[in-house]
């Protein structure tokens, strides 16, 4: 007698979430130069009666978090892997902007990886388009 493989992490976070009856989980990217943007992207995605979840941190703004270089630095590292936490628990990306920089390329390759579906507020700037 054959049995099935075992479930993967991801396939038991969907049955979860399914047998949970969560909503969608949307999770936001793009550069947090566009934050009043993902604000509104969050606004029109929870009104859908979807989980939004977003950059937690603006890093373009000034703030003491980014004062020592080196910190900094560890702290864009923490919060690229936070990040790509988030994308693993999404059931879609929205990608916000008109702008796609390195890192929220990094984001819509990875979140293919995972078969994440992509969406975008400018569909002009997919990469693979």
């Amino acid at each position: 007698m054959t049995y099935p493989p075992p479930l993967t992490p991801e396939e038991k976070l969907a049955d979860a979430k399914k047998l949970s009856g969560l909503p969608r989980i949307v999770v936001i990217c793009g550069s947090t130069r566009f934050v009043a943007e993902m604000n509104e992207a969050d606004l029109r995605e929870t009104r859908a009666g979807r989980i939004v979840v977003k950059p937690g941190c603006d890093e373009k703004s000034p703030h003491e978090l980014g004062a020592d270089p080196v910190e900094a630095a560890a702290l864009k590292a923490r919060l690229d892997d936070l990040h790509r936490a988030k994308i693993r628990l999404a059931d879609e990306v929205l990608v916000v902007g008109d702008y796609i920089g390195d890192s929220t390329r990094a984001e819509i390759a990875y979140a293919r990886s995972l078969n994440r579906p992509v969406r975008f507020t400018h569909p002009g700037v997919d990469p693979d388009a």
